[in-house]
């Protein structure tokens, strides 16, 4: 998901050929329950060939999730590829075919138990772009009402708040490290100082 438009003094895609590869063949490695990997043969821009390994991903969203007073919503989660339990923003992954904001108010439903009236779409993140597809739609909530958690058969986390300058002493001292929510917290920090500016929308659902 390349965005529409670049910033002033970037060059556009046309003069992106000198850096571009080209596919010449694929080979499926793996389709999992989850994961989807390939190795690919492809031309470099100088005419020699190489191999690109990669995960296919159907996308995911992150939700900022903000109290009245100010606080954001948190999880606490294991994570088995890394061995430890993770401060995150409450996040997942998309299904075949649904809209970004169905997701988000969905997973945050789930796995917090908060609904929240007011939605806005702030941007978006490749978590890992040398080797997944994957990108990560980030969406903020305000106005939310607490409720009952519906989490999946084998989904367990604790749900926590953070104050967002607490939140941000966190990332420094290097207890939250997970990519999204370090993104995050760069989103939450800018629309909070005025910095960037949210379109926001009221949940007509």
């Amino acid at each position: 998901m390349a965005s529409a438009e670049l910033p002033a003094g970037l060059p556009d895609s046309s003069a992106d050929r000198h850096l571009r590869e080209e596919k010449i063949t694929s080979q499926e490695l793996l389709k999992g329950h989850f994961l989807h990997a390939f190795r690919d043969t492809v031309r470099l821009p100088d005419g020699r060939e190489a191999t690109r390994e990669y995960v296919r991903h159907p996308g995911a969203v992150v939700i900022i999730a903000q109290l009245d007073d100010g606080h954001v919503v948190l999880e606490r989660q294991f994570r088995y590829p890394v061995q430890s339990v993770m401060i995150e923003f409450p996040a997942g992954k998309l299904d075949a075919g649904e809209d970004p904001l169905a997701c988000a108010k969905r997973e945050l439903l789930e796995e917090t138990g908060y609904t929240a009236r007011r939605w806005a779409r702030a941007g978006v993140m490749h978590p890992v772009i040398s080797y997944s597809t994957e990108f990560i739609d980030i969406w903020f909530a305000r106005d939310l009402t607490a409720g009952e958690r519906q989490l999946d058969a084998g989904e367990f986390l604790d749900v926590l708040t953070a104050a967002p300058d607490e939140l941000v002493q966190w990332c420094r001292d290097g207890h939250v490290t997970d990519a999204k929510t370090l993104t995050g917290v760069l989103w939450l920090q800018n629309v909070l100082s005025g910095a960037w500016v949210l379109d926001w929308q009221d949940d007509a659902s």
